[in-house]
């Protein structure tokens, strides 16, 4: 690993900010999650991203299930004007957000390096406890196979070199085009000169880009990972390596902000190691899961649990529960049994084949139903909705929750094939999206950092007052969230008496 400048330090940093990008109506899970889990601070918003101050080690964020990915914020400003000025005008911006405060960056690089320094040790010294007796074992066995994976690493690296340098030299002839535009100063000119020059750190890296809004119709995302890959390897004198860098540098331009930061985990937080076979986003079965407020002796039930995501995503957060899931597949249900087996939770869970609307369930048995009601092309409940929520409201005890993703053909049903009269945002009013109209301030902070429960909240009654009510249960939230090439709401109910009585 590469060193930078600044001393090692005993412990996780003090303060240092992050961001996660976020499924879009995910920003309020995400938001409560970071503050209850890391008792972070500074936490704020813009759509698909939350910022936020900790101080966690890796394990801890590592914890993060509402997030896609984890970064640590090197900056975030407003966006570049790409109206009134020319393309060589922004090229030369892009260089300044190096070249005009590298401070900030060699203090970004340090608490990455010393964030995985603190992990590597606490890893090792792991191992070591774990395997106090087992160093003389093999030992001849263990110097041979070193020594070959030494000759092997070697005649790699060789290679590897070849390959930087070729690399290295493609990415100064595709800084001509710089030039070419005559805007600004010329940022190949003493590029390797300066490489020689600066001996602070053999740090190799790669720029990943993404461009959208007016910027992206200017600018595409290789012009400005050509330029900042030009700009870096010129000011720090690092090295590119697309391949097997030691170091990404994440940037995203829009109309809203500028942000740049560096991946902290190389998997993205949302793919989760023990899911087996991936049914529903991960993220959203813990929002829902989360919305659910489980406690501990609680009995919940996913009636249509598929591959068992959601009931996975609960059994690992909470595992002092109840979980029954239930399926009228044979191959949903194997899949499932198959996804808990390989977390280690299949005596967490019991699983059923039964219809949803035959549930082999005494009446008021359940505290707490948590599903993904299908949708699509391959599922059409249509009407039956509403006597699948009859039944769920059968098994469920007074007082309990449930908690359903819905698309907006259930929602039209639940109201009698009532149209809505415009798409619900992801606080549930029929507003402007979050993000929609925020920016960053003149001093680079997210506009919007209140508290989730005025945030959120106040924004939930429109999406309340046309919640229906379904029998004895009553509407208590609603949020949109985005599923990819569609969107869906998550809905909480709560049964307010028992029908019949």
């Amino acid at each position: 690993m590469a060193v930078v400048p600044g001393g090692p330090r005993s412990g996780p940093p003090a303060g240092a900010q992050f961001f996660c990008t976020a499924g879009r109506g995910l920003e309020p899970f995400l938001m409560r999650e970071v503050r209850e889990r890391l008792a972070a601070t500074q936490v704020e918003y813009i759509s698909g991203k939350v910022f936020f101050t900790a101080c966690s080690d890796l394990n801890m964020l590592k914890q993060l299930k509402s997030a896609e990915r984890l970064f640590l914020l090197i900056k975030k400003q407003l966006p570049f004007p790409v109206s009134s000025v020319s393309k060589g005008k922004i090229f030369n911006e892009l260089q300044r957000l190096i070249n005009d405060d590298p401070e900030s960056w060699l203090n970004a690089i340090s608490i990455w390096k010393n964030l995985l320094e603190l992990d590597a040790k606490k890893e090792k010294l792991s191992h070591k406890n774990a395997n106090p007796l087992k160093r003389k074992v093999g030992e001849d066995d263990t110097a041979a196979k070193k020594l070959k994976t030494e000759q092997i690493q070697e005649i790699q690296e060789t290679k590897e070199c070849q390959l930087e340098k070729q690399i290295e030299e493609k990415l100064l002839e595709q800084g001509n085009f710089i030039t070419e535009e005559g805007k600004f100063q010329e940022l190949q000119n003493d590029v390797t000169e300066a490489a020689d020059t600066r001996n602070q750190t053999d740090l190799t890296f790669r720029v990943s880009c993404r461009c959208s809004g007016a910027i992206a119709k200017t600018l595409t995302a290789q012009e400005v990972g050509r330029v900042i890959g030009i700009a870096l390897m010129k000011q720090f004198g690092w090295k590119a390596n697309l391949r097997n860098p030691d170091l990404e540098i994440f940037i995203h331009l829009s109309d809203i902000y500028s942000v740049l930061g560096i991946p902290v985990f190389r998997v993205p937080l949302a793919c989760r190691a023990y899911i087996k076979t991936a049914g529903m986003r991960s993220t959203i079965a813990w929002a829902m899961a989360s919305l659910a407020e489980i406690k501990a002796g609680a009995v919940v039930l996913d009636p249509m649990c598929g591959l068992g995501t959601i009931l996975l995503e609960a059994a690992k957060e909470w595992p002092d529960v109840y979980y029954v899931g239930a399926d009228v597949s044979d191959s949903q249900l194997s899949g499932a049994y198959d996804n808990l087996r390989a977390a280690g939770l299949k005596d967490k869970v019991e699983l059923l084949r039964v219809s949803v609307i035959e549930l082999p369930l005494p009446s008021e048995s359940v505290d707490i139903i948590i599903s993904d009601i299908p949708f699509g092309k391959k599922f059409k409940l249509g009407k039956d909705i509403k006597r699948t929520l009859q039944e769920m409201e059968r098994v469920l005890r007074v007082g309990g929750t449930i908690v359903l993703l819905l698309s907006e053909d259930h929602h039209r049903h639940l109201k009698g094939g009532e149209a809505s009269s415009g798409p619900l945002n992801s606080q549930g009013g029929h507003t402007q999206e979050p993000g929609g109209e925020e920016c960053l301030t003149p001093a680079g902070k997210a506009a919007v950092s209140e508290p989730v429960s005025s945030l959120f909240v106040a924004g939930n009654q429109e999406c309340l007052d046309r919640m229906p009510l379904l029998g004895s249960l009553v509407p208590v939230d609603c949020y949109r969230v985005s599923l990819g090439k569609t969107d869906a709401l998550i809905s909480k109910y709560k049964k307010s008496y028992s029908p019949g009585r």
